[in-house]
């Protein structure tokens, strides 16, 4: 069975056509399937252009957030209520095109547990394209990726992947990556990038931002979560490895050419960048404490 998340904010020109395709490419295959609808907040009538669809057809799902709270959110509400198999992400705005479908079901039947989308000839503005390449370079650099184009929000996964990942916040940029690392076989497929008909982009400046943000958190969550020590004692001893040169140098200074020190800020710096080393470093055992703990008692 699959299970069709579809997250939207102020999509009410195009829910009722999004659905009338899927419908036409789902009974077509004869798939057994639900299509969740997540209303994340619209304050115009998307609700209520779906509600008007789940009259008619029993395998529409509706779940509505009282205020907009964003696509990750949405989109876990749309897992908890999920009943299918396999699960399906598209956006709500149709530049993802439902005759993509049969792609990815085929090839979770080839034995591949997570299939991201790779949006070709794309048809958004320079400035998201701009953020696309910029989030693939942080995502090459900081996580080494795999992957082509893992902001494509069309995807699809075996259930059972979400038993051994934890998905909140904005984490879900980075699901298919998540799954990568965690040793489930993954791979891409290109897809039809449509052009916005109905509607505004709901992409923003800050989304630049929270986008480096939650790559640098990406980067400590999926390298460094059951390993703390590596990373905050490498930067640690990177702190303490300086202070300690300076203070050296200070000393030697001090011994054998009798430099006063009560005149030098670099005395100060030196101390201050000890201490920082030191705290930085049992800020990484006090994590490796936690993990030990936690997994003792899992």
């Amino acid at each position: 069975m699959l299970s069709i998340i579809i997250p939207f904010y102020n999509e009410e020109k195009n829910v009722s056509l999004l659905h009338n395709e899927l419908i036409s490419v789902l009974e077509n295959h004869k798939y057994e399937y639900e299509i969740i609808f997540i209303d994340d907040g619209s304050i115009d009538q998307s609700k209520q252009e779906i509600e008007s669809i789940k009259k008619s057809d029993s395998h529409v799902v509706l779940f509505h957030h009282r205020k907009r709270f964003g696509k990750g959110p949405a989109l876990q509400t749309g897992l908890d209520g999920a009943k299918g198999d396999i699960i399906i992400f598209m956006d709500g705005d149709l530049q993802d095109d439902p005759h993509d479908l049969p792609a990815f079901i085929k090839k979770i039947d080839e034995g591949y547990d997570f299939v991201n989308g790779i949006r070709v000839d794309r048809k958004d503005n320079i400035i998201i394209k701009a953020y696309s390449q910029i989030a693939k370079i942080f995502l090459n650099i900081f996580l080494r990726s795999p992957l082509t184009d893992i902001n494509c929000g069309f995807k699809a996964f075996r259930k059972e992947v979400l038993d051994e990942i934890v998905l909140y916040g904005n984490s879900f940029r980075f699901f298919p990556l998540a799954a990568h690392y965690k040793g489930f076989k993954v791979t891409e497929i290109p897809v039809h990038n449509r052009v916005r008909k109905y509607g505004k982009s709901k992409f923003g400046i800050s989304k630049l931002l929270t986008g480096i943000f939650d790559t640098v958190t990406a980067h400590f969550l999926y390298r460094f979560a059951e390993k703390p020590l590596h990373f905050f004692g490498a930067w640690g001893l990177l702190f303490f490895g300086t202070g300690f040169i300076i203070t050296f140098y200070l000393a030697f200074e001090r011994i054998f050419f009798n430099m006063p020190l009560y005149r030098r800020p670099l005395l100060q710096l030196g101390i201050l960048l000890i201490t920082i080393g030191i705290q930085i470093a049992m800020t990484g055992i006090l994590g490796e404490l936690i993990v030990y703990v936690h997994k003792k008692k899992s």
